[in-house]
């Protein structure tokens, strides 16, 4: 795996997402209340203060939670809530390690379906079902992994030519409109339930 991904919008940042699975996978972890640029920005800031070019999941795992909770709490904070988000963190690498021997690569190299990988995505602590479809449609839109079916196991993310989420950002103009569709979304939401409220 070795890909441009534009998801940090900071060089180091996005290097490490389009060569590093697990910095990838954790990247999708924290994108969730805070700005995706933040999010994605996270796994980078995580090995910078392990002192690591990397993320290694059997590292994580093992290091004790206050500290790697204290870790993510340093300034600036790797998420708005960093001592529950390091909690996940450590759980999913805990979870790669228990199943995948700590290679997250190993989540999607053998998959061979979309509805197959979506199950494995759904899997992974933290990863309910929306954030799986958008993970697998990251991984087949940006990263060249796609097993058949994956576009439908994808849903909506999957569509071609889309832009509804991280899976569809190549650069600045593509960020700006995802960021429109997400903010149409949540009038759509917000004024479907002002109505039910009448």
């Amino acid at each position: 795996m070795d890909v441009t991904l534009h998801l940090a919008q900071d060089p180091a940042a996005d290097a490490l997402l389009g060569r590093s699975p697990l910095a990838a996978l954790t990247g999708m972890l924290l994108d969730q209340q805070i700005p995706m640029e933040w999010a994605f920005k996270g796994p980078r800031t995580i090995a910078d203060r392990l002192g690591t070019e990397d993320l290694d999941a059997h590292e994580i795992a093992a290091m004790d939670p206050e500290a790697f909770a204290a870790l993510l709490s340093e300034k600036p904070a790797v998420h708005r809530y960093p001592g529950s988000m390091a909690k996940r963190v450590q759980q999913l690498c805990q979870y790669l390690v228990e199943h995948y021997d700590g290679d997250a690569e190993a989540v999607w190299r053998d998959a061979g379906s979309g509805p197959e990988l979506l199950r494995r995505l759904q899997e992974l602590p933290g990863f309910g079902k929306q954030k799986a479809q958008i993970f697998l449609a990251l991984l087949g839109k940006r990263l060249g992994v796609a097993p058949e079916g994956w576009r439908e196991a994808a849903g909506a993310y999957g569509e071609p030519g889309s832009f509804r989420s991280v899976a569809d950002i190549t650069g600045p103009e593509s960020l700006a409109k995802v960021r429109a569709h997400k903010q149409e979304m949540k009038a759509a939401a917000k004024a479907a339930k002002a109505a039910r409220k009448k």
